[in-house]
């Protein structure tokens, strides 16, 4: 029937992943989506541990490890100084993948989609947006438009807004988003350079007070890959398009000066916030991944805590149809994955920018001294990638109520 089918707004990671467990498990589900598969530039590209777990638990591991890179180690900086290196192979025991796979959004997103063709309950609608929804006591009621602005109306019994950082949906039922938006942009810039030849690991995060840095290995679009530096663009910095590789080799050439120019491949810039929906849930409509919350991708934590939603979506949401449960599976969704969003992603990553660009000598020599601490002690470095893998963060997520 029509009234028992689920519709999902949103075609990246967390729609496709809950479609995905929906329809497997005979569930009628209709995904919209205007456009996120067939987004080609890279986006976010950390896979964590407690993340790669769950993927495995779909049978989608084993697809995008090869499209990717696995990186054991993690190395953060204070300026050019190492500060301390972290290995992943601490958590063997705790995981079944004690490394993290740099892996871009977009790979993940198709190979999800492939995926889903083979699931006849699951039907996608590529190039349709949700463009607003109502709902009553048994059955939400969904406007769809195509991109040639044909509209009509779904009904399914509920609906899940994993339709990213503007979400309709969110705004359909009138959720706040809480939080702020930090005042400088992010820059995003790759090159064909390799900077293992200048002694970095696959994955680096170096503080600065005048300008931090992230420096990541993507696989992109093939051996032998790129790396990809994330920097801040204060607001006093002009922005010309047509001067943008020259910013972009700017960029680089402070961070590790060289003769030569580089290549620049890869070139984006965003704004970055950190926000929280006031609720994941309200009556047949519930929020997940960016719809429910954003924060700086400093740490690696938004896609991730992304599909955390998702599969603890599906799981809460089948035991609902299954009649295993009451609706209050998915009380107990909102109330854990938000729990997760305020107290784990947003401390973390809150408080990674800070220790990033902070400038305080007194402050700074503290976070100095804490990192080599950890990186020095076993037991606090296993607590440390606990904490920063999100393994920690899904145990506590079982935990809350």
């Amino acid at each position: 029937m029509a009234n028992d089918r689920i519709i999902i707004a949103g075609g990246g990671p967390v729609g496709l992943i809950a479609g995905l467990m929906l329809g497997r498990a005979g569930i009628d589900v209709t995904l919209c989506d205007m456009g996120d598969i067939l987004y080609q530039h890279p986006r976010a590209a950390t896979i964590h541990p407690a993340t790669l777990d769950l993927l495995d638990d779909l049978g989608v591991y084993q697809r995008i490890e090869p499209q990717g890179i696995i990186c054991p180690i993690v190395n953060y900086y204070d300026q050019q100084e190492l500060l301390a290196s972290f290995d992943h192979g601490l958590l063997a025991g705790e995981t079944r993948h004690p490394w993290v796979l740099q892996c871009e959004q977009d790979k993940l997103s198709r190979t999800l989609l492939e995926m889903a063709r083979d699931v006849p309950k699951l039907q996608i609608r590529t190039e349709t947006e949700v463009a607003d929804c109502s709902q009553s006591a048994d059955a939400v009621e969904v406007e769809v438009k195509s991109a040639a602005g044909k509209s009509e109306r779904i009904k399914g019994r509920y609906l899940i807004g994993a339709d990213g950082a503007r979400s309709t949906v969110r705004k359909c039922i009138g959720v706040e988003f809480e939080g702020f938006t930090y005042g400088e942009r992010f820059m995003i810039i790759g090159t064909s350079y390799d900077f293992s030849l200048a002694g970095y690991a696959y994955r680096n995060y170096i503080s600065d007070p005048v300008e931090w840095y992230n420096l990541f290995k993507i696989s992109w679009k093939g051996p032998p890959g790129v790396y990809r530096l994330v920097v801040p663009l204060k607001l006093d910095e002009v922005l010309d398009e047509d001067r943008m590789l020259e910013i972009c080799q700017r960029k680089f050439q402070r961070f590790h000066p060289r003769v030569e120019p580089y290549e620049i491949v890869i070139h984006d810039i965003y704004v970055v916030h950190q926000r929280v929906a006031a609720a994941f849930r309200q009556g047949r409509v519930v929020l997940a991944g960016d719809s429910a919350h954003l924060n700086s991708p400093i740490g690696a934590m938004g896609m991730n805590s992304g599909i955390h939603d998702a599969v603890s979506l599906a799981t809460n949401m089948l035991r609902v149809l299954h009649g295993e449960e009451g609706e209050g599976a998915l009380d107990r969704y909102a109330g854990q994955r938000r729990h997760v969003a305020v107290e784990h992603v947003q401390t973390a990553t809150i408080a990674n920018k800070k220790n990033m660009e902070q400038s305080d000598p007194q402050t700074r020599q503290k976070y100095r001294e804490e990192m080599q601490r950890a990186a020095e002690d076993p037991v606090l470095a296993k607590k440390f990638l606990m904490r920063t893998s999100l393994i920690d963060s899904l145990r506590d997520a079982a935990m809350a109520k």
